[in-house]
């Protein structure tokens, strides 16, 4: 197992080639091996946030060694930089400033009476026209007579 996980990070085939276990085996047994691995092990958010940076200008041999050189694996360094990613999207929302914060109030306000006025008028139209087609064949009035 030791040639699957870091630093070393063999080959899956060629280690279950070398060892005479099957590949799914050993992929089963390094994937519980690596989920009782806690993913951050120990580093703070700063730390990871350290991590991320420095490690984005690099190419992807650089980033290996790096993460050989620190003991973490690869997956978690692409954790981080997603968790990092995502953290920083959620604040992308553009807040309105204070004083703006009335205005839109005041905004959809006005707009939600417009739209309950266009509701309620849409409702009588719809309400008439049922009325007028239940007149119409009362007294057999329209296309037929």
């Amino acid at each position: 197992m030791a040639r699957l996980l870091a630093p070393e990070s063999g080959a899956l085939e060629v280690v279950a080639h070398d060892v005479g276990i099957g590949a799914g085996t050993l992929a089963r047994w390094r994937d519980e091996i690596q989920a009782k691995v806690t993913p951050t092990r120990g580093w703070t958010a700063d730390a990871r946030l350290d991590a991320v940076i420095t490690t984005a200008a690099m190419d992807e041999v650089g980033k290996s060694a790096w993460c050989r050189e620190h003991g973490v694996f690869r997956a978690d360094l692409d954790a981080w930089r997603a968790t990092a990613t995502a953290a920083l999207g959620a604040s992308k929302t553009i807040r309105p400033s204070a004083p703006g914060n009335a205005q839109d109030r005041q905004r959809i306000k006005e707009l939600e009476r417009n739209l309950l006025r266009k509701d309620r008028a849409l409702a009588e139209t719809a309400a008439l026209l049922v009325l007028s087609k239940k007149v119409g064949a009362i007294f057999n009035t329209g296309e037929g007579a």
